[in-house]
């Protein structure tokens, strides 16, 4: 008999008790993208640094446009131009106006920037034009974006495309992000095969080797699978010997109470504290083992794949962010179940779905079969959460979204 926590408490037990990885290393911005800073960025200096135009057109004072309109456009005498890549020669007097264009330094003197839609050239030094505009328009101003000293992107924050754009226009080219946490996966069960061999009777593939190092890899860790072990608790302890050193252990199979089943004990040959839950109130992979070893964490997930990744998701996943210095990242989203769904009290569901738009709203088509069915989550992109307390949902009603 397993003795469960909820889903809530079971991932406040992992994390309340794990600690972030304090390592870091410097890289070059062509190499951070997706990795975690570790230390936050700060502007240098303002950015933008210098005022700029956002059109082609006329850099101008802005006072000198009010009330102009197509019956009566205000007369500007042009003077110099705007050339790009260096700053205006000479400053703006009232009653002119600078040719310019899109990013180009807005001249001393001006404040906006008339488009050149609207105006027309009258000869040689004038501009007539035909639209007012307030000062500001058309232009993006000194430290717009950043002031020099604003934090620019904090600690823990997981670097995306446009953030390593943005650092290059600051001018920093490398930055400390954290270490990768190293991860040992590793399989149990005497019917699996590696992938490379065909099965035998009553065998099958290994599938959750690779599947959760694709997962722990996805998360920023660096996964090594120790290959695949019998169900025999002298061979399980000594591989597990084998992944001291990790920063987390993952095992898959031997994770429920039956005689074949050794993780726990396992787990607790290694030192203390041990095992610290066992069971999960969740469907699929009730079985859940989590224990700590000299400050490492271990999970034991189910043998069965969908039951190890919905694991992986609820629980690994998140343990694995924080020891980047990170968290979820994820938004809340809801979608409609397209169909009645039944759930027992007492445990949280986690329905494997197909999502779609209709009509502006995002409903999920649930895919319904055993949680040893690859295909559900082959086929499917999102698990759709049936609370704990609640006993199923009615077709057409809002429920939680985990994408996968």
């Amino acid at each position: 008999m397993l003795t469960v926590l909820s889903v809530t408490a079971a991932r406040e037990k992992i994390l309340k008790g794990t600690l972030s990885v304090t390592g870091a290393e410097i890289l070059p911005l062509s190499a951070a993208d997706g990795r975690f800073l570790a230390r936050p960025v700060t502007a240098s200096t303002d950015l933008p640094p210098f005022a700029r135009s956002t059109m082609d057109g006329y850099a101008v004072a802005a006072a000198d446009t009010f009330g102009a309109s197509e019956a009566q456009p205000a007369l500007l005498t042009v003077v110099g131009e705007v050339s790009m890549g260096q700053a205006p020669v000479v400053p703006l007097q009232g009653g002119e106006a600078m040719p310019i264009a899109t990013g180009g330094m807005l001249p001393v003197g001006s404040d906006a920037v008339v488009m050149v839609e609207y105006t027309e050239v009258l000869g040689a030094d004038t501009v007539a034009v035909h639209r007012a505009v307030a000062p500001g328009e058309n232009t993006i101003a000194r430290g717009e974006d950043f002031k020099a000293g604003e934090v620019v992107l904090p600690a823990g924050h997981r670097l995306r495309p446009q953030d390593i754009g943005v650092l290059a226009a600051m001018g920093v080219t490398e930055v400390a992000v954290a270490a990768r946490p190293r991860v040992a996966v590793i399989s149990t069960g005497d019917e699996l095969v590696p992938p490379e061999l065909e099965p035998g009777p009553g065998q099958v593939r290994d599938v959750n080797s690779c599947l959760l190092a694709a997962l722990a890899t996805r998360t920023g860790a660096v996964a090594e699978p120790l290959g695949i072990v019998r169900d025999r608790y002298d061979d399980l302890v000594a591989v597990l010997g084998k992944a001291r050193g990790y920063d987390c252990v993952i095992l898959s199979g031997g994770s429920s109470a039956g005689a074949r089943d050794h993780t726990a004990a396992a787990i607790n040959a290694m030192g203390k504290p041990g095992v610290l839950f066992h069971g999960v109130s969740m469907r699929p992979g009730k079985p859940l083992i989590y224990g700590l070893v000299d400050g490492c964490p271990y999970f034991g997930l189910s043998g069965n794949p969908t039951s190890a990744m919905v694991g992986f998701l609820l629980f690994v996943r998140p343990l694995l962010l924080k020891l980047q210095g990170g968290s979820e990242e994820q938004p809340l989203l809801w979608a409609r179940t397209d169909r009645n769904l039944s759930s027992a009290g007492g445990r949280e569901d986690y329905v494997r779905a197909v999502l779609y738009n209709k009509d502006g709203e995002l409903w999920a088509t649930p895919l319904l079969g055993q949680a040893g069915l690859l295909a559900t989550v082959v086929r499917g992109d999102a698990l759709l959460r049936l609370p704990q307390n609640s006993e199923g949902a009615e077709r057409g009603e809002k429920l939680e979204v985990i994408l996968i």
